[in-house]
């Protein structure tokens, strides 16, 4: 089977009420920020100001029906980030940022969230879980810092796992120094 070149069709621009039905099916099959959502639902409308004008109405619906909140959404994908994937408080935010929650939500979610956990447990259990073998030698001991600082955890908390974990100090000598080796 080939993919043809032909350019796709123009879709008819929704109306309201089709693309409050649009939006409440693409949230009732997952959560979205506002941000996300009015992307999506920008695709379905006129690239004009009564487009805009209908988006802004479907929104403001659904936040009053309380199908749409931000806040929510923040607290709920940051616990499922903490609990099920053992994810750093960095990376939480860059996921929550890249969805387009607001900045100070996010920096108040997280606060929250975070208060009360010890990122150096929570870094063992993302080791655990991600079934991380032990360092041998200087250059898998980097890997695994470049990992465990990709899944959120800062430097300082990596160092601390791997001078536990590790119990060759040649194999972290120069880490601290140069994490790119």
């Amino acid at each position: 089977m080939t993919l043809s070149n032909r350019p796709k069709k123009p879709r008819e621009p929704l109306t309201e009420a089709a693309l409050f039905d649009y939006a409440t099916a693409s949230l009732g099959r997952r959560a979205q920020t506002v941000a996300e959502l009015k992307r999506k639902l920008r695709t379905r409308v006129e690239t004009d100001e009564a487009g805009e004008r209908k988006i802004a109405a479907v929104v403001a619906k659904l936040k009053e029906y309380r199908f749409l909140n931000d806040a929510n959404f923040a607290a709920e994908y940051t616990r499922l980030r903490q609990a099920n994937d053992k994810l750093g408080r960095r990376r939480v935010q860059q996921g929550l940022m890249q969805k387009g929650v607001h900045p100070e939500l996010v920096a108040s979610t997280l606060e929250t969230a975070y208060e009360n956990v010890n990122e150096e447990q929570l870094a063992r259990a993302y080791i655990e879980r991600k079934r991380m073998a032990q360092p041998k030698d200087k250059k898998e001991a980097a890997l695994t810092m470049r990992r465990l600082v990709a899944a959120g955890f800062t430097p300082p908390t990596v160092f601390k796992v791997l001078r536990k974990w590790v119990p060759d100090e040649e194999s972290l000598e120069g880490l601290d120094a140069d994490p790119e080796s």
